[in-house]
């Protein structure tokens, strides 16, 4: 690490100010930060806290987190084609045709949002800001494993640009990124976002699997597609075969769906390392699932459709809740601050979710309606708290000065 401090130090004011790379300065920046802690403190007066982790570390976190639902969803892309065509493939076949997959859509995400920031900060001559690194890898893992590469593009300028740099980057947005960039695709291009085709990969991938040809009863739905679809009764939810579909598989993730939202464990594994480390809040997450249990049992008291009649805990193993809850609804940023007001945002979340999903008949998934509506509630929730502490605050203090 020492040789290569000495590297970094050597070629440093090549790319600084008056340098003949200074035009790249914000870039080397980035590339010099990522690899060491800046040695840099705040100069202005007042009460700081230092520490050694910075926000790309934070971000490294996030990403590691993620890892386990990251791969494993790329196994699944490979066992669904697998059923999907009929054929028989090792682990190691199946992962890789997965891994191709979704890699080309992992590379155009990063390449688009980070070109973007780069280009932003150079002219800006800022430093270059971290939020993509977790943005352009959640990308990828919510959207359906068919969407084109040129909507992918297409909506991740859209959402940097939009969504995140008018409000003036990392740390100001309000909306969460990577949901905007999906709601961009589900309104711009619904064909590409939902339906029974755009779940389970059919297609080789640099020569990896099947010719598209399915076996007889396949289908790609999603439960919850086949929930939104039901008249009557509640159905039997059935597998990519039409098969049953029992809750074990749903919760290990064995079913069709975006690429980081269909192992429930997976997600967990995820939670547990977020929360230990003390990058996410457990109040949004465990205040969630009190919203969706809530909310389901109204609904199933009602039972008047099949939606109505889901219940709780197939909310939670079914579609993107999980991920949503874990990954996306604690975003420091566009989450609630207040501790109180980390409760309420993550049971009205829970509740919101279901609501969407049993009331909207055109939208079988909520969650990602159900964030985006309560990241602009947040600051309102934030200040309904500090409001209430500050007036039992001033009553306490009005109670001391009459005694």
């Amino acid at each position: 690490m020492n040789a290569l401090r000495k590297q970094i130090d050597k070629i440093k004011p090549a790319f600084s100010k008056g340098g003949r790379f200074s035009a790249l300065e914000s870039v080397f920046d980035g590339f010099e930060t990522f690899l060491f802690v800046p040695n840099t403190t705040s100069k202005r007066r007042g009460a700081h806290v230092h520490d050694a982790i910075d926000s790309k570390r934070t971000m490294s976190v996030v990403i590691f987190a993620l890892l386990p639902a990251l791969l494993f969803g790329m196994y699944n892309v490979g066992l669904q084609h697998n059923i999907a065509v009929g054929i028989e493939a090792s682990f190691w076949s199946t992962f890789f045709y997965g891994f191709l997959s979704v890699l080309p859509q992992l590379i155009v995400s990063y390449a688009v949002g980070l070109g973007i920031e780069f280009i932003i900060a150079q002219m800006k001559h800022e430093e270059i800001q971290e939020g993509f690194l977790v943005t352009g890898i959640l990308i990828p893992m919510i959207i359906p494993v068919e969407t084109p590469l040129w909507m992918i593009a297409v909506a991740t300028a859209f959402a940097v640009i939009f969504a995140k740099e008018v409000f003036g980057g990392t740390g100001y947005n309000v909306f969460n990124v990577a949901l905007i960039t999906r709601a961009f695709l589900f309104f711009s291009y619904p064909a590409a976002m939902s339906g029974d085709s755009v779940w389970v990969r059919l297609g080789s991938t640099f020569g990896l699997g099947g010719e598209g040809k399915v076996v007889d009863g396949f289908t790609g739905a999603t439960p919850l597609g086949q929930i939104a679809a039901a008249k009557g009764m509640l159905p039997d939810i059935h597998n990519t075969l039409g098969g049953p579909l029992t809750d074990w598989d749903a919760f290990l993730g064995f079913l069709p769906g975006s690429v980081g939202e269909v192992s429930t464990l997976a997600i967990l594994i995820g939670a547990v390392i977020l929360i230990y480390t003390g990058i996410a809040s457990y109040k949004i997450m465990v205040s969630g699932v009190v919203g969706v249990w809530a909310m389901a049992a109204v609904f199933n008291a009602i039972g008047a459709t099949p939606a109505m009649q889901v219940s709780a805990l197939h909310h939670l193993i079914y579609g993107g809740f999980a991920f949503g809850i874990v990954f996306m609804a604690t975003d420091p940023v566009t989450a609630a601050r207040t501790e109180t007001g980390k409760w309420f945002y993550g049971f009205f979340i829970g509740v919101m979710v279901v609501f969407i999903r049993v009331l909207n008949a055109g939208y079988a998934e909520g969650m990602m309606l159900a964030i985006l509506l309560m990241n602009t509630f947040a600051p309102l929730i934030d200040y309904i708290v500090v409001e209430r502490n500050t007036q039992k605050r001033l009553k306490r203090l009005s109670a001391k000065a009459q005694n």
